[in-house]
């Protein structure tokens, strides 16, 4: 059986062509197929705040912004290298210092034999990688199902590892780098940007296999509970630093 593979935008009559793996490959926007048009709790996710346009575009600034600081911090790790006493500009004092961090055995956890890999070169991997992906999203490119979910995944991993590496550095190597605490909320704007797609722009998960919890991150996004949890998530850390290290920050 085929089935007309639904597009971004008016539908164009002379484009009616048939796909044959549908099932497989489908629009990032189209509704799911898992039910009737209409009892979708999908169906409720209007307006530009849910568009590919607007969830990607999002994704697509934070993850350059990511990627930046990604090269930034991989130039600090080599000057490091050539120079190991050399103190970097974004060493402040003893808390706030950049190369204290990096020459902590958190900041290369990846070890082949003899050889380490400082985390800021599979930074700039990684959000190559997320930088690609927001293009495609706004390019309404075509993606297999099972793609989306792993992108997700793969959000949330690095989400968590920057994290990791946060809870690291305000509680044992008891030091921050500025561009560490950049790329951190970065990738926090990035994971959030990218769930949000996934939810009103891929709608996933499905609606029929998972009905409940379908309609609860519908309703999540369409009453904009969103906004206030990433408003209060940013404030949080930030507030965190503040009460724990603010006293030697200033």
């Amino acid at each position: 059986m085929t089935t007309r593979a639904h597009g971004y935008g008016p539908e164009d009559g002379s484009n009616s062509s048939s796909l044959t793996h549908n099932d497989s490959i489908e629009s990032i926007d189209s509704p799911d197929s898992n039910g009737p048009v209409g009892n979708n709790p999908f169906d409720r996710l209007t307006g530009w705040r849910h568009s590919a346009t607007w969830t990607y575009l999002v994704m697509l600034v934070a993850s350059l912004g990511a990627l930046l600081v990604s090269f930034i911090l991989s130039g600090e790790t080599l000057e490091l290298a050539r120079h190991p006493n050399a103190k970097l500009e974004c060493d402040v004092n003893a808390l706030v210092s950049c190369s204290t961090v990096a020459q902590s055995w958190q900041a290369e956890i990846v070890h082949v034999g003899s050889l380490s890999f400082p985390n800021a070169f599979f930074g700039i991997a990684a959000e190559s990688i997320f930088t690609t992906l927001a293009v495609l999203g706004l390019a309404r490119a075509r993606t297999p199902r099972w793609f989306t979910i792993a992108t997700w995944w793969g959000g949330l991993a690095a989400f968590l590892y920057a994290y990791w590496l946060f809870s690291q550095s305000m509680f044992v190597i008891n030091a921050l780098c500025p561009w560490c605490l950049c790329l951190m909320f970065a990738t926090t704007i990035q994971f959030m940007a990218l769930s949000h797609a996934t939810v009103s722009v891929h709608r996933i998960p499905s609606s029929e296999r998972f009905g409940a919890l379908a309609s609860g991150l519908a309703s999540y996004y369409r009453l904009h509970f969103d906004l206030m949890v990433d408003v209060l998530w940013i404030v949080a850390v930030a507030a965190l630093i503040l009460i724990d290290k603010g006293a030697a920050i200033f």
